[in-house]
């Protein structure tokens, strides 16, 4: 159970990212993250999961068991939606690690435009939804051997780190190193980043189906989410020393986040005397991994959205399948949605600001979405007779309430701060178009989710949503509206933000009265009269 939870909790590149959003102070940060959310976050898990073993631990199941059908279906699509950064963002790093696996070095990622690497990151989605759908299964072992692969890799850093560091005579790039360096400046731009650290630490509720398989879960199951946080903190805490071993936290590279990993890697294997031996194992260990990972996600997520929100809110068309079995039009929105994000960030100044600005938007996303745990163990903890369970944690239920409370109201604070663009210059024209594209994609996101439960009851009542001109109308105005917000978003246009504000407002209300027009049904796409309605 440990080893399953620290695959999906930490790794390499989570360190990286915190490192450059707050230096060496980020020491400071991991060892509060760990001892009061960490934690008592994880032993939440074990008591959602035992509560709602039946239903398979899902987290749309717990929301569903406490707040009924339409609240479990929307926690199911934003649970969905926030993969969708996550998944692009795994794309990108198969292309980073592509670039650093064939190269040994960053030169690649300067020879290509932005252009070209939303085309390979695309390329790449339809490549793995390909070999997903013919190797599933080898792909699901492939991720885990690369998520073992990976927790070695994070120990070959740390403690060759510090064999290195005692070797040298205690010598550091971060100078100078006194207690002072690891305190955190609580400012703005700290607590703007506490999103990223959640970002870095979530996931364990994907282990929650197995709690009820364990032994003993009452004594079994604590150990296993103490020896989690006890490991986590090793590796974050001392991670990150390593990492001010090599890098001068007063002076941290603009890419850290992107090629961090592989810079660490070839100065230790330099150290040592081994060349870039150990940033080729590390390129290929990295490649491994985000293959599988994206192959696995895209299929993974997409199935289970589909299957778990039902006939009720999701409307036939996604839901249809084609003769093998796989929701074809699932997989082509999956897609839309990621060239959408992908869109989006084309207009970045370069390749490494792109993929800076993923890793943000996925640390409001990916935390947003944990809410939904830390509302569901409240919910639980008030009525812990209608919810009883073999491990529970924390026997009084006001303190265990008060517990859910604070974590969610920390969550919640953490991801509408983290709504502020990292890594650019503050008040800058590309400052300004990540706030407008973070806020921008989140509506779309999470918005699709609220209207298709509408376009569900269209075509209920008409046996489809809309007909054919409707929906190339619908498409083409919003295609528009968005290519148009981007162009005036990287613009320096005065007031760019409420001409932005303001077409956006047009373009809604033009689809919303083409929308409300009743379909003619002898022009509609076949995919929809095929639709089980």
């Amino acid at each position: 159970m440990f080893l399953m939870a620290l695959c999906t909790v930490i790794g390499i590149d989570d360190i990286m990212y915190n490192f450059q959003n707050q230096g060496m102070s980020v020491v400071f940060s991991w060892i509060l993250m760990c001892v009061f959310y960490v934690l008592p976050y994880s032993l939440m898990v074990g008591q959602l999961g035992s509560v709602f073993n039946s239903e398979g631990g899902g987290l749309s199941s717990w929301v569903r068991g406490t707040d009924g059908e339409f609240l479990g279906y929307f926690t199911a699509w934003t649970y969905w939606a926030a993969s969708i950064p996550y998944a692009v963002d795994s794309a990108n790093e198969v292309i980073v690690d592509i670039g650093w696996a064939f190269t040994g070095s960053e030169k690649f990622q300067h020879s290509i435009s932005n252009s070209m690497f939303a085309i390979l990151t695309f390329v790449t989605f339809i490549v793995f939804i390909i070999v997903e759908n013919r190797f599933s299964h080898s792909m699901e072992i492939l991720s885990t051997i690369g998520g073992g692969m990976m927790v070695i890799m994070e120990f070959v850093m740390v403690i060759l780190a510090f064999v290195g560091l005692a070797k040298s005579g205690g010598h550091m790039a971060t100078q100078p190193f006194t207690w002072k360096t690891i305190i955190p400046k609580f400012d703005w731009h700290y607590f703007s980043t506490i999103a990223m650290l959640i970002y870095a630490m979530n996931g364990c509720e994907l282990v929650a189906p197995y709690v009820t398989k364990m032994k003993d879960p009452k004594r079994d199951f604590p150990k296993s989410m103490m020896m989690l946080a006890a490991v986590t903190a090793f590796v974050t805490i001392f991670g990150s020393f390593a990492l001010g071993i090599y890098f001068n936290a007063y002076h941290i590279p603009n890419d850290l986040k992107m090629n961090g990993a592989y810079y660490v890697f070839d100065m230790i294997g330099q150290q040592y005397g081994i060349g870039h031996t150990l940033l080729f194992i590390w390129a290929w260990t990295s490649l491994f991994f985000n293959c599988a990972m994206l192959a696995v996600l895209l299929d993974a997520m997409t199935r289970m959205l589909i299957s778990d929100t039902g006939k009720r809110y999701m409307p036939s068309f996604l839901r249809k399948t084609d003769k093998n079995g796989l929701p074809i039009n699932g997989y082509i929105l999956t897609v839309s949605l990621s060239a959408f994000i992908m869109l989006l960030g084309i207009f970045l100044p370069d390749m490494n600001d792109i993929f800076n600005w993923l890793l943000n938007l996925n640390s409001i996303v990916s935390p947003g979405v944990t809410c939904w745990i830390f509302y569901s163990f409240m919910r639980i903890r008030r009525d812990s007779q209608k919810f009883p369970s073999d491990y529970v944690f924390i026997k009084n239920d006001k303190i265990a309430y008060a517990v859910g409370f604070i974590l969610l109201a920390v969550t919640a604070i953490a991801t509408l701060m983290g709504i502020t663009p990292q890594d650019v210059p503050e008040g800058s024209s590309t400052w300004w178009y990540e706030l407008i594209i973070n806020i921008v994609a989140v509506v779309v996101l999470v918005g699709l989710g609220t209207i298709l439960p509408s376009i569900r009851r269209r075509e209920i009542k008409y046996g489809v949503a809309f007909d054919k001109p409707q929906w190339i109308s619908i498409i083409a105005i919003i295609l528009i509206a968005v290519i148009l917000g981007l162009y005036m978003g990287g613009s320096k246009i005065t007031l760019r933000g409420l001409y932005i504000l303001i077409e956006g407002i047009i373009a809604l209300f033009v689809v919303w009265i083409i929308g409300r027009r009743k379909p003619n049904l002898n022009d509609a796409f076949k995919a929809e009269k095929d639709g089980d309605n």
